[in-house]
């Protein structure tokens, strides 16, 4: 039971941490995988994970989405800018097609590629805002580069903070953009999970609880981390860390 409650809070952490951070949580959940299986492991606590950082994202943004209903306009911008990826997710996972993208091969190679893409997008200077620059257009450049996040090894956050910083939008507003565009993109993993878990036979308990509790903690410690150190750094760190990521895995599968 210790044994299964460490690992849930190991899978917590890893969730927390790589889902909000632009580093690519499947790039870390092979990697990891490599070290150690993981008994606990399997779809509901995987839709437990996912939860558990929904509910974290949900209630760090609590007042700006409180305020949405005061400001149609973002919130219809929010809407416009997941309906990329709820689509082309919806058609990958039904078609299946989304299981041949799933190696370490493509993890590798794109953890590494999207990581020096970042460090590109991040040298932007000028620098916009949401409040006065967030339109149709720049919205809708973003949700088309979150479809990339489809792709194991990009990064959701990554690429959804690319985007933002190619259209020149300072690195806090970049990572809110991309933070307040996780909650359609995690609400439909946790359904989509979901919907396959009740194909199956499903026994809830402690566990499941325990996942979404630390997947919450984690997830929002995170988010607060990130938030305050983008307005203070560049986004370099994440860079080189994500290309010795690649490298690593380049590494296992080659020797």
């Amino acid at each position: 039971m210790l044994q299964n409650i460490i690992e849930i809070i190991s899978l917590s952490a890893i969730q927390g941490v790589s889902e909000f951070l632009p580093i690519s949580s499947s790039a870390h959940l092979i990697l990891i995988s490599n070290l150690h299986s993981f008994k606990s492991s399997s779809l509901l606590i995987d839709i437990s994970l996912h939860f558990g950082s929904l509910l974290a994202i949900i209630f760090y943004f609590r007042k700006e989405l409180f305020d949405l209903r005061n400001n149609i306009k973002l919130l219809n911008l929010i809407i416009i800018g997941s309906i990329p990826l709820i689509i082309f997710g919806y058609l990958l996972h039904t078609s299946e097609l989304i299981y041949l993208l799933r190696n370490t091969k493509v993890i590798a190679f794109t953890t590494l590629f999207f990581g020096i893409v970042l460090y590109f997008a991040d040298q932007r200077k000028i620098e916009k805002n949401i409040s006065t620059n967030l339109n149709i257009k720049s919205i809708l450049f973003i949700g088309l580069f979150q479809i990339l996040a489809l792709i194991p090894g990009v990064s959701r956050a990554g690429i959804t903070i690319t985007a933002a910083r190619f259209l020149k939008f300072n690195r806090v507003d970049a990572g809110k953009i991309s933070f307040i565009l996780s909650i359609p993109a995690l609400s439909g993993a946790s359904f989509l999970g979901f919907k396959e878990a009740l194909k199956q036979s499903i026994e809830i308990n402690y566990i499941l609880l325990i996942a979404i509790i630390f997947a919450f903690i984690f997830s929002y410690l995170t988010i607060n981390f990130f938030l305050k150190y983008i307005k203070k750094f560049s986004l370099n760190v994440f860079v080189f860390y994500r290309i010795i990521i690649g490298l690593f895995l380049l590494l296992i599968i080659y020797y």
